[in-house]
């Protein structure tokens, strides 16, 4: 059954890009041909790709800002994050978040009042985005997807929580099972912006609870839209780890370096 409704989605999927080919949704030319397995051919030209800074394969699996010096479970890192110990197997983003990456960013998570004013463009961008992070993502597959969870009164003022767009988005295209509910935010934490690495950690120390007799299958995927120096995804990986999880990969769409 699952077969067959795939097969007619994709044939679905086909006629429409033949009647209506896609565009670029930077400049608006017409993409003739997405590259089978490349995520960002159907959102984006060569050209207006070719203004974002991507994150390469041969970097730290934590860091992504280091070359890799070993190997450690099923990750490469760097010599400082393989000294350094984390709850998470891995944490990925797609691009540096600077130049194009932030205004693409910015348009997502900044759009006109509550969810109907939702940039249709940004957001294929950042879907697309967030798939090529997760393509590189260590083996197996996960079992769920998470968001980043806003503290309600967050959640209130923004209108939606752009994590968990991603996060829906990204667990539909891999057939994972999405729940935005299992972890929730208890503390409104200050900004983190300004803040170094201990700072943030002990900002959000305590900031995430799950939800009361949450049990979590082993394996789990973390979404936010941008990762700094991690602290907010180790937080959250942690209280997944009380639930049960023990393979935490965080996915993101950019990072600052």
């Amino acid at each position: 059954m699952g077969s067959t409704k795939n097969k007619a989605l994709w044939l679905w999927k086909g006629l429409v890009d033949l009647l209506l080919p896609p565009r670029c949704a930077d400049c608006g030319i017409g993409i003739e041909a997405a590259c089978s397995g490349d995520p960002l051919a159907p959102a984006l030209c060569h050209v207006c790709r070719s203004r974002l800074d991507m994150l390469g394969c041969a970097v730290c699996a934590l860091c992504q800002a280091s070359p890799p010096a070993t190997m450690l479970g099923e990750t490469e890192r760097c010599g400082a994050c393989a000294g350094r110990s984390s709850p998470l197997a891995a944490c990925l983003a797609s691009v540096a978040y600077r130049g194009e990456a932030e205004r693409w960013v910015h348009r997502f998570k900044y759009p006109g009042a509550g969810l109907a004013g939702l940039d249709p463009r940004a957001r294929q961008v950042l879907s697309a985005l967030i798939r090529d992070a997760a393509s590189r993502a260590p083996a197996p597959p996960p079992q769920l997807v998470v968001p980043v969870p806003l503290h309600p009164r967050r959640l209130r003022e923004r209108g939606f929580n752009p994590s968990a767009l991603l996060a829906r988005h990204l667990a539909r295209s891999i057939g994972a099972v999405f729940s935005p509910a299992v972890l929730k935010r208890i503390r409104d934490t200050p900004s983190q912006t300004g803040l170094g690495r201990k700072a943030r950690q002990l900002n959000v120390r305590g900031a995430f609870a799950l939800q009361t007799d949450a049990r979590l299958p082993p394996r789990v995927w973390i979404v936010d839209d941008v990762v700094t120096t991690g602290s907010t995804l180790a937080e959250v990986a942690r209280e997944l780890r009380r639930g049960g999880a023990h393979h935490l990969v965080a996915i993101c769409v950019a990072r600052t370096l």
